[in-house]
């Protein structure tokens, strides 16, 4: 029931999904942070911006990014001076949206987990001459870890059922950008639905694996996420 062309989808729906995660957990930690403890003006303002994908319909965001990757957008000219080609319609420009579309599933258990746990330690580490890496590395991550697990998660499983955004900004290029969602619409199209099913069902197993996980660990060190 599964081809090599859906085998092709998933290792292709992997490497985005893992790659975008890891890029998500490195900006997205300083970024939380920041939002966790400043209190400046437009940090209300910022935090909109990291909430649009969870209210905008995934076309909208698709289209916007589809313009800034093309020829005349910001990303596409910046691709084209260093000389790296086009990314729209590329996996490097399905990177990017994916960056953009799961940034809050990352950035808010972030954000409220280090506003949980607040200043006080740090300044206790201050205290003992710990360096500001030292004290984010020995102190606040260790107290961070469910926050960590569960953006990982939840950025991880985002990204994997992403569809409007992918076919926007991606299209359907077999090896080069379809992805499982994408395969599965083809399926469809072709009133192919066993196969719809065995990769319908598989994403909806995983999915709900990865939250059982996400609900079993912070249920069990008596942190809940956002």
């Amino acid at each position: 029931m599964i081809s090599a062309n859906d085998l092709q989808a998933l290792w292709i729906t992997l490497q985005l999904a893992s790659l975008t995660t890891v890029i998500l957990l490195l900006l997205g930690t300083p970024l939380a942070w920041w939002l966790a403890h400043s209190r400046a003006r437009f940090k209300p303002v910022i935090e909109a911006v990291i909430a649009l994908p969870l209210v905008l319909p995934p076309t909208v965001l698709g289209f916007y990014l589809l313009l800034a990757l093309g020829p005349r957008g910001i990303f596409g000219q910046t691709a084209d001076a260093l000389g790296l080609g086009s990314l729209a319609f590329t996996f490097s420009g399905l990177v990017i949206g994916s960056v953009f579309y799961s940034l809050p599933f990352v950035v808010q258990p972030l954000q409220n987990t280090f506003a949980a746990i607040g200043r006080r330690p740090l300044e206790v580490a201050a205290t003992l001459r710990a360096s500001p890496l030292d004290r984010f590395f020995s102190v606040i991550f260790p107290l961070a870890r469910p926050g960590f697990i569960t953006a990982a998660i939840l950025g991880f499983a985002h990204t994997v059922g992403e569809f409007g955004v992918v076919l926007m900004i991606g299209g359907n290029i077999p090896g080069e950008t379809q992805v499982l969602s994408i395969a599965i619409y083809d399926h469809v199209e072709a009133v192919d639905y066993a196969s719809a099913h065995w990769l319908a069902g598989g994403l909806l197993l995983a999915s709900f694996i990865m939250l059982l996980l996400v609900y079993r660990y912070n249920r069990r060190l008596q942190v809940l996420p956002a």
